[in-house]
């Protein structure tokens, strides 16, 4: 039996790939648990159509995640931080503080995907950091640390 798979099951396949199974797996434990459906002419049409739309929605968030690397380029960060006497910072800067400075600058980037390149930053100076911003998408940029 054709059936097309709604979620990934291990050993089997991944969602939305059309499989056959035995009809007693499908009938006892695929189907009743939501897993699967019959491939029928119209369930087939429908998974045709949902990639169809699944791959033009990927595309478009490509699209906007190269337009943000361009403009993130670009763009100068500023992160404000407090210093001591010696131009040494209280504390250092870290992937909060980045995240904040980009939002303050137009940019929702989180702060999982933001990846500063050097360790410890604990003087004012200009520095760089790379942001994920899809998974196709990384773009090094730089920003510089500031006294508040």
């Amino acid at each position: 039996m054709q059936v097309i798979l709604k979620k990934d099951i291990e050993n089997l396949g991944y969602k939305n790939d059309v499989v056959n199974v035995r009809d007693g797996y499908a009938r006892n434990f695929l189907l009743p648990r939501g897993l699967a459906v019959t491939a029928t002419e119209s369930n087939l049409k429908v998974l045709k159509e949902n990639i169809k739309q699944q791959a033009h929605k990927a595309q478009k968030l490509l699209d906007e995640a190269k337009a943000t690397a361009e403009k993130l380029q670009q763009a100068s960060i500023k992160v404000a931080a407090k210093v001591g006497e010696n131009g040494k910072i209280f504390g250092s800067v870290n992937t909060v503080m980045l995240a904040e400075a980009l939002k303050n600058a137009g940019f929702s980037i989180e702060r999982k995907s933001i990846v500063i390149k050097d360790d410890n930053i604990k003087t004012i100076g200009t520095y760089s950091a790379t942001a994920n911003l899809h998974k196709e998408v990384k773009v090094d940029f730089q920003f510089e640390v500031v006294a508040e």
